[in-house]
């Protein structure tokens, strides 16, 4: 890519995919804004990047903070060329459907779902009227966006939901030069899935532990499909524990 073109805004930089995509963005080049709830945490990630970055604690479902987020990042940089779509909220999970409060369904919509909308929005206005013009968005799905796990409704609803804004994006983005992926992500090791190396409940009512993978992997992942020159896109790519329970029967 060319070197002008090499901002990068992370959302729910704080930890876990955030923190290692920002980690390996910064080793990569990449000029970072970082986007969480946490202060405290995005200053973490940021020393780890090397320092530099513009860190903004955001809440990404307010459309107000999500603007005040973006503001920011073209004050101080004057562009955006890639925004790495990660905050999410996996609230309700492990709760049968029939007991889940509706409140805590409009948490995690509001947050998997139009957070991301609102990111990717703020974002497609800024690389549409930025010179040169164009830029990427990856959002962050996850395996649920094709099959669910027990008690996940909210989760798994939005996150497929995630795939017809990516596609939508991707289309509407043509004329513009914006390109829009996904990539969706099992089993990786970061704090919400240590629960995974415990033991989590399987489609057949039993505990298992399940493998997972570094991290890191997706991370590089991420930073591949961002390098890429502005005329390709990979739209869907998935990462995965090579061991876990998700192709074929368990």
């Amino acid at each position: 890519m060319d070197a002008v073109r090499r901002i990068a805004v992370v959302t729910g930089a704080g930890s876990g995919i955030g923190r290692s995509v920002a980690v390996a963005l910064a080793e990569a080049g990449w000029s970072l804004a970082l986007a969480g709830r946490r202060p405290e945490a995005l200053a973490g990630t940021a020393e780890l990047a090397g320092g530099g970055a513009l860190c903004v604690p955001t809440d990404v479902t307010s459309p107000a903070e999500v603007a005040a987020l973006f503001a920011a990042v073209r004050d101080r940089f004057g562009r955006v060329d890639l925004l790495f779509n990660n905050a999410g909220s996996f609230a309700g999970g492990g709760t049968p459907v029939e007991d889940l409060d509706p409140a805590t369904w409009r948490q995690v919509v509001d947050v998997n779902l139009t957070g991301t909308f609102l990111c990717a929005q703020a974002a497609y206005r800024q690389m549409r009227g930025q010179s040169p013009r164009g830029g990427r968005i990856i959002n962050n799905g996850s395996v649920s966006a094709h099959v669910p796990r027990p008690h996940s409704v909210a989760y798994t609803a939005t996150k497929h939901a995630v795939t017809g804004l990516t596609k939508a994006l991707a289309l509407d983005g043509r004329p513009y030069g914006i390109a829009c992926g996904q990539i969706d992500v099992g089993n990786a090791a970061t704090e919400m899935t240590r629960r995974m190396e415990e033991g989590i409940l399987q489609a057949n009512g039993t505990l298992a532990p399940e493998p997972v993978m570094d991290v890191a992997d997706v991370a590089r992942t991420v930073v591949h499909m961002a390098s890429l020159p502005p005329e390709a896109n990979i739209p869907f790519v998935t990462v995965t524990a090579t061991a876990m329970p998700y192709l074929g029967r368990g």
